[in-house]
């Protein structure tokens, strides 16, 4: 499949653009990730989910893309959290990269085709500082740091457009202001070794490296000096990724990106969610009253370079939707006669649907999951009104593609039933699945004796314990009301 053309905001030229590879067919793509010292809150859930789809709408679209997200193991906030635990860093990282892991794969996620650690590229973080002094463009102090000189740099403040003159000190609480920068907006490559900290042998003494380097390093050791997609939370534009740019391109004298994707903010109640404001929520915490699935939903609700607003009102609305495109499935699932349809239909009949090409439409224009889920809403209630007019062939050809885009997006992936009748985050009923089995049994038996007030009352006792009974020709089911 020849690679499709699409559209992307490029946040560096603050436009959006037709996207030109590098090399035909392939897109290289690095993520800034985690840093690993806690549970992934929902911002980072963002992320994840947002470069997660898109790189399941470029794959499917005929584009090899290379997928690389990197994880920070070494950092202030690392080795403080370490300390107040009176455990290792390894086994602190260790403990919550494997908590990431567990959180993407539940919000349905692909693992990325590479996650570099911070700690495996020392010596790669080293050779680049030692360019950047050796040109002029950074210098060690004398406690053993070693800085970025920001004035050598002319195009400092190109992707965020900030310019030096205009900025405030102390941008970034992980930027140390010394006495010993030539410019107070230098910022760190190198931290000379402090007691108790871990550190590595270095040319200008015993450290560890700063944030920035980090990922200048790892980039361009997976993916080369110059690559096609940088992307992260919009909080990362100014400085860590302003600093990537001037590290990376003083250090190889080539552009470093061509194209860079920021996130949106997460907002809790109209502020930003942030651990400083002691407003943030963890995946886990959310998981615990949401189904993953219904996470990604809302995520996948709104464009992934607008803010959106998390609350409990705008989960439940997720959660409602998606409950609908279960339902869908449910009803499919129901007709022997849909079923027996979707054997003649093959990928090609599926790619001529208009509704296909409205989908890829929205997602080519800079990945715009609102309207895509529009098309998909349009598929449900066509195959909803084919099936009540027992249209089989029109709907098993409306399902096909209704299934086919909801595999792009990654929702409506688990068993129909399971989900509809998930009690996460719901009051816990007093009725078991085999109690509800029970009186549902009870309920035909009334029914067949044509005592039709008893079979009304049992619908009633289950519906005033949150038990939703769907009557059809297959039987009856049953599903969770929220």
């Amino acid at each position: 499949m020849k690679a499709q053309a699409f559209n992307l905001y490029n946040s560096e030229l603050r436009q959006k653009m037709p996207f030109q590879p590098r090399r035909d067919g392939h897109i290289d793509m690095y993520v800034c990730g985690m840093t690993v010292y806690d549970y992934c809150h929902i911002g980072h859930a963002r992320v994840m989910v947002a470069f997660d789809y898109i790189t399941r709408f470029l794959r499917s679209q005929g584009w090899n893309v290379k997928y690389v997200r990197n994880i920070t193991d070494i950092d202030d906030k690392i080795i403080k959290r370490a300390n107040e635990n009176h455990e290792s860093i390894y086994d602190l990282t260790e403990r919550f990269i494997n908590a990431m892991n567990e959180d993407g794969e539940k919000l349905g996620c692909l693992a990325p085709d590479e996650s570099p650690r911070a700690t495996e590229f020392i010596p790669e973080m080293q050779s680049m500082i030692n360019t950047l002094i050796d040109k002029g463009i950074a210098y060690p102090s004398n406690n053993g740091d070693v800085y970025y000189a920001v004035e050598k740099f002319d195009k400092y403040g190109r992707l965020s457009g900030r310019k030096l003159d205009d900025m405030q000190a102390g941008a970034s609480e992980r930027v140390d202001v010394e006495v010993e920068k030539k410019h107070p907006f230098d910022f760190v490559l190198w931290k000379g070794a402090k007691a108790g900290e871990p550190a590595w042998q270095s040319p200008w003494g015993n450290g560890r490296p700063g944030w920035h380097i980090e990922c200048s390093a790892m980039s361009t050791c997976c993916l080369g000096n110059h690559f096609d997609i940088h992307g992260g939370g919009g909080d990362l534009i100014f400085p860590h990724h302003e600093n990537e740019i001037a590290q990376s391109e003083g250090a190889t004298g080539e552009q470093y990106v061509n194209y860079w994707m920021h996130v949106g903010f997460v907002n809790v109640d109209g502020e930003k969610m942030s651990k400083s404001l002691g407003n943030f929520f963890t995946i886990r915490d959310v998981m615990e009253k949401f189904h993953p699935e219904v996470i990604r939903y809302f995520i996948l609700s709104s464009h992934y370079r607008s803010p959106i607003n998390f609350s409990d009102v705008a989960l439940k609305e997720a959660k409602n939707a998606l409950t609908r495109f279960y339902q869908t499935a449910k009803a499919v699932q129901q007709s022997s006669q849909v079923q027996a349809e979707l054997a003649n239909i093959n990928a090609d009949d599926v790619a001529k649907s208009c509704y296909y090409g409205e989908f890829v439409e929205a997602m080519a224009d800079d990945f715009n999951t609102p309207n895509a889920l529009s098309v998909l809403f349009e598929l449900s209630r066509e195959v909803n009104r084919a099936i009540k007019a027992e249209e089989w062939t029109t709907a098993a050809n409306h399902y096909a593609v209704f299934k086919a885009l909801l595999d792009i997006l990654a929702i409506v992936q688990h068993d129909v039933e399971g989900f509809l009748k998930s009690d996460i985050g719901l009051e816990k009923s007093a009725l078991s699945d085999s109690d509800i089995e029970v009186q549902i049994q009870a309920r035909a038996d009334a029914k067949a004796a044509k005592d039709f007030a008893q079979a009304d009352r049992i619908r009633q006792e289950l519906l005033a314990q949150g038990i939703i009974l769907e009557d059809s020709r297959q039987g009856t089911t049953w599903r969770r009301e929220d």
